[in-house]
């Protein structure tokens, strides 16, 4: 299942994660993706902010994971510093937990992801917006497509 969305601004990028977040559920695993620049931190941001996180968000780069606590706990990672997925520390403690994960640069450990990953990719169009497709196997992406977003 895919769906794409095309945003032309932050603030259309972040209102869409808004509106994501307000369908996820605990255990739910976003792995995102996009060239430095493409948004994730906006993307980021909209997200906690759609899990009532009034907290300031910014990219855990040099410390890998930041945890917030909103309607549910939410894990924000960037795991663009590890080598290898075996360097993992300990990640899928988080992944089958009670919170929700967003994992930037998450190709660099995809083979610990859940099988039921949702995948996020944006990427910058040539008029500078946004396209951000959400992307899975699972139903849980059909559910979050099909869900108004």
């Amino acid at each position: 299942m895919t769906c794409q969305f095309f945003t032309r601004s932050e603030a259309e990028t972040k209102d869409l994660a808004r509106r994501l977040a307000k369908q996820l559920k605990p255990g739910d695993v976003l792995a995102l993706e996009g060239d430095l620049g493409a948004g994730k931190t906006t993307f980021a941001k909209g997200l906690a902010e759609g899990l009532g996180i009034t907290r300031h968000v910014d990219s855990p780069t040099f410390t890998i994971i930041k945890e917030y606590l909103g309607v549910y706990p939410f894990y924000h990672m960037d795991v663009y510093r590890l080598e290898t997925a075996e360097a993992e520390l300990g990640l899928d403690e988080y992944f089958y937990g009670e919170g929700i994960c967003l994992v930037e640069w998450a190709s660099r450990i995809a083979s610990i992801l859940p099988e039921e990953t949702i995948y996020l990719s944006i990427t910058v169009q040539p008029d500078d917006s946004r396209k951000i497709e959400i992307r899975s196997t699972h139903i849980r992406a059909k559910q979050l497509c099909k869900g108004g977003l």
